[in-house]
């Protein structure tokens, strides 16, 4: 990476994906990358990261005294894993080290601890020593050894999904967290905060301003003013001793701030409108009660059919019903939302993943 392009490693710290362990896709992993500042760290989307959390299958492996070398695959790559065996583990796979010892305390029935510790390095060998096309999670480092990108494992054990529910949870998750997080660039401006951190702050005091005041629909211009501290006025911008750019005014300014906000609301199913029309009315997901009654009244009424009786109503059958019988402009984040709520409150209940019955 250009260094002119990259962070300030000084400022690394204020990107919180920085402290955490990043849950990449391999081929991201792959690519990243690194710092010319300091060895080790890498850039996705400007944003350093040097340690990484995988989920994935092994695909081929290695083995010695030391350690062993897992080649797992997400689906996007391949990434080489070197995971180093505990002294437990050692001592597990050496029948000279882990013979049994008589002790006064087993003969009399007591707490034998050579032989629990025995136990459970046993049980520990079998979680961590893994079979081609067995899944595992490995969460550490990211190091380049000879030109070739791996993981040195602080953590690794292999994952039981007989039902790939925790692949498929996995990878309803990432997405998310990339849409969220990773794909947002992590830029820095004159003040040391994040370029985008007007975004988060304005989604925040929308968001807390609806759920304390319990707003069940508004207009844009009702929430508007609330975002007016977030805009530099002109003498803010006279006293930055700059030269005047020409640019959007502060009006225009809060009008996209507004905008954008709301869209971000939307996608993530917060607010919707109702009827598309002139007059741009929003409804509070949570507080739409005639849209809790539509959908627990569709639930009720088809789980009682026979197509639904056994597995209940799909969300996806959910939608189509709720759109069909009281509004085309309800996404499917804003059911999800709602189903969500009612499953809390032990109105639903999920018989199995994405699929509902009313109670």
């Amino acid at each position: 990476m250009d260094p002119d392009n990259e962070p300030p490693s000084m400022l690394w710290g204020l990107d919180p994906i920085f402290s955490a362990f990043a849950r990449l896709f391999v081929r991201d992993i792959l690519q990243m990358t690194e710092s010319t500042q300091v060895p080790g760290i890498y850039f996705y989307n400007l944003h350093p990261i040097y340690k990484v959390d995988v989920l994935g299958t092994v695909v081929y492996k290695r083995e010695r005294d030391d350690f062993f070398c897992y080649g797992v695959d997400d689906g996007t790559g391949v990434i080489n894993c070197l995971c180093w065996k505990s002294n437990l583990l050692k001592e597990a796979e050496d029948p000279n080290k882990s013979g049994t010892k008589k002790h006064s305390d087993a003969d009399h029935g007591g707490f034998d601890p050579v032989a629990e510790l025995k136990k459970l390095g046993q049980a520990q060998l079998k979680r961590c020593h893994l079979e081609i096309g067995e899944l595992v999670r490995v969460r550490g480092p990211v190091k380049t050894s000879r030109q070739q990108r791996e993981i040195m494992a602080s953590t690794y054990y292999k994952v039981d999904d007989p039902v790939m529910a925790i692949q498929i949870a996995w990878m309803m998750e990432v997405p998310q967290l990339y849409r969220q997080f990773y794909d947002k660039r992590f830029q820095i401006n004159a003040t040391g905060y994040s370029a985008e951190s007007s975004i988060n702050k304005a989604t925040n005091i929308i968001q807390d301003f609806l759920k304390q005041k319990l707003v069940t629909k508004f207009r844009p211009y009702d929430v508007q003013d609330l975002l007016q501290p977030l805009i530099p006025s002109r003498h803010q911008a006279q006293s930055a001793e700059q030269e005047p750019v020409a640019g959007p005014s502060g009006c225009q300014q809060l009008s996209q701030l507004l905008k954008e906000v709301l869209q971000i609301l939307q996608n993530e199913g917060v607010v919707y409108r109702k009827v598309k029309s002139q007059d741009e009315m929003y409804h509070v997901t949570t507080q739409d009660k005639d849209l809790f009654i539509a959908v627990k009244d569709i639930i009720r009424e088809d789980s009682k059919r026979e197509k639904y009786a056994e597995k209940g109503c799909h969300v996806l059958h959910i939608l189509s019903a709720v759109r069909q019988r009281y509004s085309l402009n309800v996404s499917k984040a804003a059911l999800e939302l709602v189903l969500k709520t009612l499953e809390c409150d032990s109105d639903i209940i999920s018989t199995s993943d994405s699929h509902y019955i009313a109670i």
